[in-house]
């Protein structure tokens, strides 16, 4: 896949927040909590070594506690799980195709649940994911609004907005990306 660097360069640089310092309107972090408005942007990407739990249906999908969270401005993280800890047997390639100017082209997969209906485009993963990603490439993310995930046995919310994948859980202040209102973050 070619990928001109000057539309690259454009998409980087379009954004505002860039975690150096945290807008008035967002929420104040308390102890224990994070602010996704002190997420850089280029993401990090951090390893968790919390139970991380995905189930289609009740059936279990992915189990690992060696996930790696994506830590980007404005938005809940997106666990990224390794490949050996995905149920492979329940997933189907699926055609649609993304660009994220700071990870690069994604795939994606159905799911099969456990009553043997299809969920579309619920994973996706960058397998040649760029430099700075390169600690995600190959890994499996999931949209918690078509499947159940957990953190440490709290079930996951799903960040709004149907195009995004992260992951709200407690710890958590935002606003976040997705919410109405947000479009021109």
């Amino acid at each position: 896949m070619s990928i001109d660097p000057n539309r690259l360069d454009r998409a980087r640089a379009a954004w505002r927040w860039r975690g150096h310092e945290r807008p008035d309107f967002a929420v104040a972090p308390g102890p224990g909590q994070e602010s996704v408005w002190d997420y850089p942007r280029p993401p990090a990407y951090m390893p968790d070594s919390r139970r991380v739990e995905v189930y289609t249906g009740d059936k279990l999908l992915a189990s690992t506690d060696r996930a790696m969270r994506v830590l980007e401005t404005g938005s809940p993280p997106s666990f990224y799980l390794p490949p050996e800890s995905v149920d492979m047997s329940l997933l189907t390639p699926s055609n649609r195709h993304t660009f994220c100017e700071w990870k690069g082209r994604a795939e994606y997969f159905h799911v099969t649940d456990s009553t043997g209906r299809r969920i579309n485009n619920a994973l996706w993963r960058y397998p040649d994911a760029f430099d700075d990603a390169a600690s995600i490439a190959g890994w499996f993310a999931c949209y918690p609004s078509q499947l159940r995930c957990f953190v440490d046995g709290e079930a996951v919310r799903a960040q709004a907005g149907g195009y995004y994948g992260g992951w709200i859980t407690g710890e958590l202040v935002g606003p976040f990306k997705g919410e109405p209102g947000t479009g021109h973050w």
